[in-house]
């Protein structure tokens, strides 16, 4: 948000609104808006842009003796230009080839050793006396381009105001001296009357502990002017009210359609908006001034896409297949839910965002429709990103603007139109308003706020006085009925964001100064914090996997929907992103496993042949959803996958290589765990990327379930173009830490006696799993073996003759 110190000081004074807000020096003031509004992140001495250019009135025109298009000017400059040649009169001789030059034009003379406004900040151009086709040339006549106040540089510019030559063009229009400072826009995210002059202002005298006053045509209820004989009817059918609380319109025949005064495009330059006609500049100036946009249509445009003697307005979403050709010069077909405004025929622009080419206000243009509306601020976010428009109007709708600042608006922009460009109003107001009565009642969008002096002064920690806190929220318009240490605060009609005590809390604090408040430490007690049982469990797996080989990596929570199609997971049962940042960022990931499958061709292309890789994250399910919010359930996972290629030649089954990293890990947290075959395909997220024929459902002995071990289904291997040997496990984090607190303590003395390993080799029918087969060895070996004796079981391989398929 850019504001010019020089303009809010004569708004201030032609309004007599409040005392100079920069009387305390630039310096001062920058630094009070940082402690109590926001940071300023630029300040920009715009005057000194404008230095030794000078008003001047030409005396003279003729043509150039060697050029068909340039003129020879004899300019009076008032004598103020030193070291300038001078004819007998004292007048300066300029060669221009402007079309518009003429004797008697007030213009804007850059003399012999000015810098050309527009080249401040590229390559300053500073002009010097110079023959043109044998003529000399002291200095310039300076377009609005070169001035830098707009694109036009078919002529020069022409000084409408009443300026005796010689007069500092910059001191006539404000420039001198002026600074512009660039605010965080951050800083007025919750208030949308700040992103405009007024509510800046008020600002800046409120934290000074200044009376401000707004404008007298700035109230909810303005009077319009009675509309002329000839009228120009018009219409408005909004059909989505619940997104447009209020659009209000009128009709003005006749306008002249031009330049606009050279006050208008200054101001405009000043916060880096270029003049386009006079009444495009006055919309935008008023969207600066009040942070209201406005939107200006050109009347028989869209009359002659309307049915019936009237111009239609109508507010609808639009219907499929609809395009719309934009101002910027880009064509959309809108979202569904998009506001659009339209005629009978067609659309003519996109609500709140931008307006359309075909009814666009032009020099041919004689009668318009001026629209003051309100738009929900949440559409407005989301078309504008949906289709890439950011404009101005986008910026303040989408902070959530006032709907009871409409009429004042309208009013206002209608009166300056009446003066500056000989329009005259066409139409009784037409206000489709569905504001609640109350609102429109109290000129209030909430309702009174009652709190206590104790109650804000215990949340700041001071010790203001009732009165002292009125004064303050008076200084910037609220109205106060205090009954002792009791307030009643009810905010004025451009503010959205007092509904509660803490609100009120918040406007005390800021306006008296956050760093005003005492400097007090807080009381701590000195017990040592409690260490997160979840973060210590995700320490002392990294160490297990690590020093297993394993290496740990980190993925996005957020994964394409085809991502988890490739591991047969339904994208359906995944939380859709709406504002996803990207469209490979479009869900919530059901597990961890399709982002480690994703991992593993690349790695293998880039040469690991053998390794394994862990994550520790969340998983999404909508399966388990809050029926209230419709949120999806989270759920901390552990997933482990390990892999070789087949030009490693691995021996065994990549099931057993996944169970011995899980039966590691388990063994550190003292946990004996319990596999179970799975008898069918699993219905779970989790479970549906593993091969249920060749996967297992691991427990903890006595305990709880864990969750899956195994390899991965043959689609999924092709999808993810993984190698034969690749297998891995799931486990649920909670689970894990609820076992390991659970658990006997894992430490074990070392053994006093050298271990002893022996290969066996059991013969059995075909059909029996090595799991029976491993829990009946292991029960015979505790019935058998002597006490205080440590044993472990683990496969080395399966052998099968091809002739003999009834045993193993």
């Amino acid at each position: 948000m850019k504001i010019s110190i020089n303009s809010i000081r004569n708004m201030n004074d032609r309004y007599g609104s409040a005392t100079d807000v920069a009387a305390i020096g630039v310096d001062a003031l920058v630094d009070k808006i940082g402690a109590q509004l926001g940071a300023v992140e630029e300040t920009i001495n715009i005057g000194a842009k404008y230095q030794g250019i000078i008003i001047a009135k030409v005396v003279k025109c003729e043509d150039h003796p060697n050029a068909d298009r340039l003129h020879v000017c004899t300019i009076d400059d008032g004598g103020v230009a030193v070291n300038v040649e001078r004819d007998e009169n004292g007048h300066v001789q300029v060669v221009c080839g402007a079309p518009n030059v003429r004797a008697g034009l007030i213009v804007a003379w850059l003399p012999p050793g000015s810098t050309v406004p527009e080249s401040v900040g590229n390559e300053p151009f500073v002009l010097e006396a110079r023959e043109l086709r044998g003529v000399v040339s002291n200095g310039m006549l300076a377009s609005p381009k070169e001035l830098s106040l707009g694109d036009s540089h078919d002529g020069i510019l022409e000084i409408d105001g009443e300026f005796a030559p010689g007069t500092d063009f910059a001191e006539a229009y404000g420039l001198s001296g002026d600074v512009v400072l660039d605010i965080e826009n951050k800083m007025f995210t919750h208030r949308p009357d700040c992103f405009g002059f007024i509510g800046v202002a008020r600002e800046l005298a409120g934290i000074q502990g200044l009376p401000y006053k707004s404008p007298e045509w700035y109230q909810p209820s303005p009077e319009f002017p009675a509309p002329v004989a000839d009228q120009l009817p018009l219409t408005i059918d909004n059909q989505v009210p619940e997104l447009v609380p209020r659009f209000t319109a009128i009709t003005m025949r006749d306008v002249q359609v031009g330049p606009s005064p050279v006050w208008l495009q200054v101001e405009l330059a000043k916060v880096g908006s270029r003049s386009i006609n006079n009444i495009v500049d006055f919309t935008n100036y008023y969207m600066l001034e009040t942070s209201q946009p406005l939107h200006a249509y050109d009347y028989d445009k869209v009359k002659a896409l309307s049915n019936g003697d009237a111009a239609n307005i109508v507010v609808r979403h639009p219907e499929t297949g609809e395009t719309i050709s934009l101002l910027n010069g880009k064509t959309i077909e809108p979202r569904a839910e998009a506001i659009m405004i339209a005629s009978d025929k067609a659309l003519i622009g996109v609500g709140g965002v931008m307006g359309g080419a075909d009814t666009e206000v032009d020099a041919n243009t004689k009668n318009i429709i001026l629209e003051a509306a309100n738009f929900d601020m949440y559409s407005i976010r989301r078309t504008a990103m949906a289709h890439g428009l950011f404009t101005d109007a986008v910026t303040r709708f989408n902070k959530g603007q006032s709907p009871l600042q409409n009429l004042a608006v309208l009013a206002k922009i209608t009166g300056d139109i009446q003066k500056f460009a000989a329009g005259q109003v066409a139409s009784q107001l037409v206000d489709d308003n569905h504001l609640d009565d109350a609102v429109l009642a109290r000129n209030s969008l909430h309702a009174p706020v009652a709190v206590t002096a104790d109650f804000i002064n215990a949340r700041l920690g001071l010790d203001l006085p009732a009165d002292a806190m009125k004064t303050l929220l008076e200084n910037v318009e609220f109205k106060i009925e205090a009954d002792g240490d009791q307030l009643t605060v009810t905010a004025p009609f451009w503010r959205t964001d007092i509904e509660l005590r803490e609100d009120v809390v918040e406007e005390v604090g800021r306006l008296y100064g956050f760093d005003h408040l005492p400097l007090e430490l807080p009381r701590r007690t000195i017990t040592p914090t409690q260490k997160d049982p979840l973060l210590t469990l995700k320490t002392q797996i990294r160490e297990s996997l690590s020093k297993a080989g394993a290496n740990e990596v980190l993925t996005y929570s957020f994964v394409h929907g085809k991502l988890l199609e490739n591991a047969g997971q339904n994208p359906k049962d995944a939380f859709k992103v709406s504002n996803a940042l990207s469209p490979e960022l479009q869900y919530y990931r059901l597990s961890l496993t399709p982002s480690l499958l994703e991992k593993i061709h690349p790695n293998i292309k880039a040469g690991y042949d053998q390794f394994a890789i862990f994550e520790m994250g969340k998983g999404h399910n909508l399966m388990h959803a809050d029926d209230d919010e419709g949120l999806p359930s989270e759920f901390e996972m552990l997933d482990v996958i390990v892999t070789a290629n087949d030009k490693t030649k691995p021996v065994g089954a990549a099931f057993y290589q996944a169970r011995t990293y899980l039966e590691a890990l388990a063994a550190d947290f003292g946990l004996e765990l319990v596999f179970e075959p799975l008898t069918e395909e699993q219905p779970y997220p989790v479970a549906q990327p593993y091969d249920y024929t060749r996967s297992a459902k691991v427990s903890v002995k006595g305990g709880q379930p864990l969750g899956m071990i195994g390899e991965y289904k043959a689609n999924v291997r092709r999808n993810f173009k993984l190698p034969k040997y690749t297998a891995g496990f799931g486990v649920s984090l909670v689970g894990l830490l609820a076992a390991s607190q659970q658990a006997p303590n894992a430490y074990r003395p070392l053994p006093r006696f050298p271990k002893v390993t022996q290969d066996i080799t059991l013969k059995v029918p075909a059909d029996i799993s090595y799991m029976a087969l491993q829990d009946f060895v292991e029960a015979e070996l505790a019935k058998l073996g002597p006490d205080n004796t440590s044993f472990n079981i683990s496969p080395i391989g399966i052998y099968q003759k091809a002739e003999d398929q009834d045993y193993k």
